[in-house]
């Protein structure tokens, strides 16, 4: 179905996806009980620090793009995951309004966001462009 660069790529992106759960609880806890922060702000400042660590680990590692880094690429990284976000918030609401409950939603939701975003990063966001003078088959 899938070949085996393409499932160690989607492997590798399910391990970022892991480290950037993690940061994003630790850095959120880390505001809110050491440093006093409220959760909305705490949610905002985490979100964002693992936005970023995403970007990075994606970039470099899962996708292993190595041009130079531009102003589009961020701004479609951003766009990808807006876009996700806005998915996976809709199947969230979607679902506990059809009588799901909110745990088994959420997990949906996330299933959705984890394509979104997939999708977005090797189609648009970390797109190989072949080399000029190479065919691309």
């Amino acid at each position: 179905m899938f070949k085996r660069s393409e499932m160690i790529r989607m492997a590798k992106y399910a391990l970022v996806g892991i480290m950037n759960t993690g940061v994003d609880f630790v850095v959120f806890c880390v505001l809110v009980y050491a440093a006093g922060f409220g959760s909305a702000w705490a949610q905002t400042v985490s979100y964002g620090v693992a936005i970023g660590n995403s970007y990075l680990l994606n970039r470099r590692w899962t996708f292993q793009v190595n041009k130079k880094r531009q102003a589009g690429d961020i701004v479609r990284f951003v766009a990808v995951n807006l876009l996700s976000f806005a998915a996976s918030t809709a199947t969230l609401l979607a679902l506990e309004n059809m009588g799901m409950t909110a745990a088994a939603a959420k997990a949906c939701s996330v299933v959705v966001s984890l394509i979104v975003n997939y999708l977005g990063y090797k189609l648009w966001v970390f797109r190989i462009e072949p080399e000029s003078g190479q065919s691309s088959s």
